[in-house]
């Protein structure tokens, strides 16, 4: 049916990002699932040139001494994870042969012999978070316009000034169609593009439990534990991990950057842990505690009993799964909310089937139009 150039935020992104390789590998398999061949594009914004996974000091979001403190004793984890991703990316994607700027962009229609473009999954139309527009998330190449579609792609917690409206309208001309993940600015895309434009799920939850058992390793963990997964320190959720832990005989087994929990806390601590290893802990775990968006959907996936801390980045998104899925109690600030009555996950999964039916029905649409 044809060859198309997924253009993403993964290759280039920042270090220990589980949902950055997770929802590209789960949009190659979509796109492969419906006929047609992917291709991870090795495309690095001007943005991003100068970023380097194994030294993530510059891009950290907690800027404080301790925070910075806690990354420098974790590095060896950081560089162990590091190792194990791109492994992945080797064994489970089809990457292009060539990389990817600016200045050479156009080059890889011939060279990786492609047909059009995907744009998406996770925050690439953020232009906070980018600094401005970034041509190939927008589809602003000359190989790309008419020949890309955008699958849920983020606005992430942009806000838009008169001046940069003006250039949005001008962008989201280049698709052919516009799958978004958030409804922040689906009514606004909708009024503004004369293509279909759908609120769709990421493209993790297009896939099901029996999709990322083929990926995750077997179970290491050999008694019943708490999945504590950080994507950026919140004290309130560490109180309240290590309290329920407490409560219900449950060890501690932490994704964090605060490695001297090891000592203080005597949790295990998995900053090391590979993509394969994060699906298994995530699978395996009687309770998971977490501010990540993709931590809160594999918890989902697979059914999981699961407490999702609000972050200054990010919540937006969180929120917005939490509603659809009919989760919205889950989502804690203090810690001190009421847990009194468990996750009904039959009504979450018919909700989840439901979304899910509707979004694989519009990247279908999205694909026909290349």
């Amino acid at each position: 049916m044809g060859s198309l150039g997924i253009v993403s935020y993964n290759l280039h992104c920042n270090f220990t990002n589980y949902g950055s390789v997770l929802q590209s590998w789960a949009l190659s398999r979509a796109i492969e699932r419906l006929g047609y061949r992917s291709v991870l594009m090795d495309y690095c914004p001007e943005i991003l040139k100068d970023a380097n996974p194994l030294n993530p000091f510059r891009k950290m979001w907690d800027t404080d001494a301790t925070s910075r403190r806690m990354c420098a004793l974790t590095m060896p984890a950081i560089h162990e994870n590091y190792k194990k991703i791109v492994r992945f990316y080797s064994a489970f994607f089809n990457i292009s042969s060539g990389a990817y700027t600016a200045e050479n962009f156009c080059e890889s229609m011939t060279q990786e012999h492609l047909d059009g473009f995907v744009c998406g999954s996770d925050t690439i139309f953020s232009i906070q978070e980018f600094k401005g527009f970034v041509d190939g998330y927008y589809a602003n190449f000359p190989c790309m316009k008419g020949r890309s579609v955008a699958y849920a792609a983020s606005f992430g917690d942009s806000h838009f000034s008169e001046t940069d409206c003006r250039e949005l309208n001008a962008r989201i001309a280049n698709f052919k169609a516009i799958g978004l993940r958030e409804n922040a600015m689906l009514d606004y895309v909708k009024s503004h593009a004369e293509v279909p434009v759908a609120r769709v799920v990421d493209p993790t939850l297009l896939l099901t439990t029996e999709d990322y058992d083929t990926i995750a390793v077997k179970a290491k963990q050999q008694e019943p534990y708490l999945l504590l997964y950080s994507r950026r320190y919140n004290p309130f959720m560490e109180r309240f991990a290590i309290r329920y832990g407490r409560e219900h005989g449950l060890k501690i087994v932490e994704i964090s950057l605060r490695a001297t929990n090891a000592t203080v806390f005597g949790h295990e601590m998995r900053y090391d842990a590979g993509v394969e290893e994060f699906l298994s802990l995530v699978r395996d775990a009687t309770f998971v505690v977490t501010n990540s968006f993709h931590g809160l959907i594999f918890s989902v996936v697979y059914s999981r009993q699961v407490v999702v801390f609000s972050r200054e980045q990010g919540e937006s998104k969180i929120s917005e799964v939490l509603e659809l899925l009919g989760m919205e109690t889950r989502l804690f600030s203090t810690g001190k909310e009421s847990l009194s009555v468990s996750t009904d996950y039959l009504e979450v999964h018919k909700r989840l089937k439901e979304a899910r039916a509707a979004s694989w029905r519009f990247l279908q649409l999205e694909l026909g139009l290349i």
